[in-house]
């Protein structure tokens, strides 16, 4: 496109394919890398087959191949929340001289520009700052802000890369240069969800108000070309101000050509073939490095610039979900593999340090539906942690309870993505996968009414199901598994014949009874102006998962602990592990409603701990998980 034509253009035609090309832009993305950089699960200690940015390397190098072949340009880009999420990368941000990995696979792969996502931040603007100088690339943020010098990132709030290739042009062999275009945007949410390390220090503004802004500033530099790397996900059709997911209404934005999508980890454009209503060639490509985007824009040189002709936009796996499990489309990279071989071996040994022992499995499988001891592990182990300072405080009278989610829930992580920890001895790889997140203990003071509120709010995790219909998912796919908080050192049922109270931002639906049930402390009923201390999480704290009802609520200070350190220091204490919080929550009794609970196939170890109004028999989809209906 040209400065004078900025409205949205591309289709799902193969670029090159149309009459007046004389050029093909290839656009190569990641996304949600996760610092998942090597094909290895460090809490199961092994090889995976479907993760991995140096299995990714190999979909890289033959793109840029085909490209090569073709006299076209490709071009390498992340589009955020590359940082954090595997043990391999927490030994770099623990201290201040030592590299993120992430670096050093950028650096050898040859990216050309990375943006950022909500979790670059989760360890605070100087850290990010020191990674970011490090860079062998440049990075784009279009709508964050420092509200101080001592707060400025390494940063471009847009950027063009100029790139050349060699065609036959009007007859003669000539080099052309083409003008690409980057902005980058990320949910304004990460101000709620890293208040501690941004409130008062950045300021982040809408998406679509900046990419509108950055679209209109690159076309006047002189852009040929303008893709967006937007971190977040789908979204609604209609704009709105501060949306979290916004990349529909982002991709529909004059002057934009293509845009890569994130955030959420889904897969875009869809396995199934559904969903090609894009109007600008658009990719979304999965979480770990499970998968490449590859962007081809057509490109057509006119007296006033090259224009974008035509657009295909498609995803390739590293790997392939059969019956019998996961299996590889490629190999790993060896210069990746050798590059990162000191840090891996250093991440495995430093996993491996013995912590105690568990006389029982702790694991996710049956998360939703029935008893999750390693939920109860985490809760009474913050509990614990909790106590003391509670003791001490002007809130020492006060109940205490512990609010956890689960971290490990198979859904858009695929069936391999659950926590299970056999019994024994357990090293500290086990405790990672009893908890992955890098979050904080907090402490926070609620009444009744907010307590009811916040189950209900968890509760909206599930779909609603009807009497003598047929089963359908219990879960809503849609709706974050780990915002299925459990509060423990409570008992209550959960109706899911009832209406949602709230929606997935926390918005209320419905006045109606609610899904929770039979809500009692103690034995007795709860009542709405009863007070109690809860132990929980700094992302919940810090307004992640949307949780309004806990706004504006008093906290208990507490010193910094990271909740993983906590359940380690808990099982490695002479404490009595048989004596955690029992299980809080069931499904009311004889709804005469059936449900399909998806879980992984490891929960075949396990078939015979469910209840009895659960089938034991499982059925094995070609997703890799197991469908197991239950009868509520």
């Amino acid at each position: 496109m040209t400065q004078d034509n900025q409205d949205a253009t591309g289709t799902q035609e193969e670029a090159g394919d149309q009459p007046g090309v004389t050029g093909r832009l290839r656009v190569l993305a990641t996304s949600d890398v996760h610092s998942h950089l090597l094909g290895f699960d460090y809490y199961a200690d092994q090889e995976h087959p479907g993760i991995g940015l140096s299995r990714t390397a190999q979909l890289i190098a033959e793109a840029r191949k085909e490209a090569a072949e073709a006299g076209d340009i490709a071009v390498l880009l992340d589009n955020g929340d590359w940082l954090q999420g595997s043990p391999l990368a927490e030994p770099a941000l623990a201290t201040d001289s030592a590299l993120a990995p992430a670096i050093h696979a950028f650096e050898v792969l040859g990216y050309d520009a990375v943006g950022l996502g909500n979790h670059e931040f989760n360890y605070g603007l100087s850290a990010l700052s020191r990674v970011l100088s490090a860079l062998p690339c440049p990075a784009v943020s279009s709508n964050i802000t420092p509200l101080s010098a001592d707060d400025t990132l390494p940063v471009h709030k847009h950027l063009i890369l100029t790139r050349h290739f060699r065609r036959a042009t009007g007859g003669q062999d000539g080099v052309a240069e083409v003008k690409i275009g980057l902005l980058s945007v990320l949910p304004p949410q990460i101000m709620l969800w890293d208040a501690d390390h941004l409130a008062g220090r950045l300021h982040v503004d809408d998406m679509l108000r900046s990419a509108k802004a950055a679209i209109s500033d690159l076309r006047a530099s002189g852009a040929d070309v303008v893709i967006a790397l937007a971190h977040t996900g789908e979204g609604d059709d209609t704009p709105r101000d501060g949306m979290e997911n916004a990349l529909r209404p982002l991709s529909r934005l004059p002057g934009l050509d293509a845009a890569i999508g994130g955030h959420t980890h889904l897969l875009l454009p869809p396995p199934d073939g559904s969903g090609r209503d894009w109007e600008i060639p658009v990719v979304m490509p999965g979480s770990g490095g499970s998968h490449l985007g590859v962007i081809d824009l057509g490109l057509r040189q006119t007296p006033q610039g090259w224009r974008v002709e035509g657009g295909s936009a498609a995803l390739r796996a590293v790997a392939h979900q059969t019956r019998d499990g996961l299996r590889p489309v490629v190999s790993e990279a060896p210069d990746l593999v050798l590059a990162l071989r000191d840090v891996h071996e250093q991440t495995r040994a430093e996993m491996a340090a013995k912590v105690g022992t568990l006389s029982e499995a702790h694991h996710s499988y049956f998360t939703y539906f029935a008893e999750d001891r390693a939920l109860a592990l985490i809760a009474t182990a913050q509990a614990a942690a909790v106590q003391p300072m509670l003791l001490k405080s002007e809130y020492a009278d006060l109940p205490l309870l512990s609010a956890v989610a689960p971290a490990k829930f198979g859904g858009r992580a695929g069936p391999l993505n659950y926590t299970d920890v056999p019994p024994g001895e357990i090293s500290r790889r086990h405790v990672a996968d009893i908890y992955s997140y890098p979050n904080e203990l907090r402490c926070i003071i609620v009444n009744g009414h907010q307590v009811r509120d916040w189950l209900e709010m968890s509760a909206g995790l599930f779909n609603q199901l009807e009497p003598d219909a047929d089963a359908r998912l219990l879960a809503d796919p849609a709706r974050p598994g780990h915002n299925f908080d459990v509060i423990f050192g409570l008992q209550y049922e959960i109706d899911p014949r009832e209406h949602a109270r709230f929606d997935a931002e926390g918005r209320r639906l419905h006045e109606g009874p609610g899904r929770i049930r039979n809500l009692q402390w103690n034995g007795r009923p709860m009542h709405g102006d009863q007070q109690f201390a809860v132990a929980f999480n700094s992302y919940r704290s810090s307004g992640g998962g949307n949780f309004r009802m806990l706004m504006d609520a008093p906290g208990l200070p507490l010193p910094p602990q990271m909740i993983r350190d906590v359940v380690g220091a808990y099982v490695a204490s002479a404490h009595d592990l048989s004596a955690v919080f029992p299980a809080p929550w069931r499904f009311s009794p004889d709804l005469g409603v059936d449900a399909i609970a998806l879980t992984g196939p490891g929960a075949r170890r396990h078939l015979h701990e469910l209840p009895e109004n659960v089938a034991r028999s499982a059925t094995e989809l070609d997703t890799g998980f197991l469908a197991l209906k239950l009868s509520l």
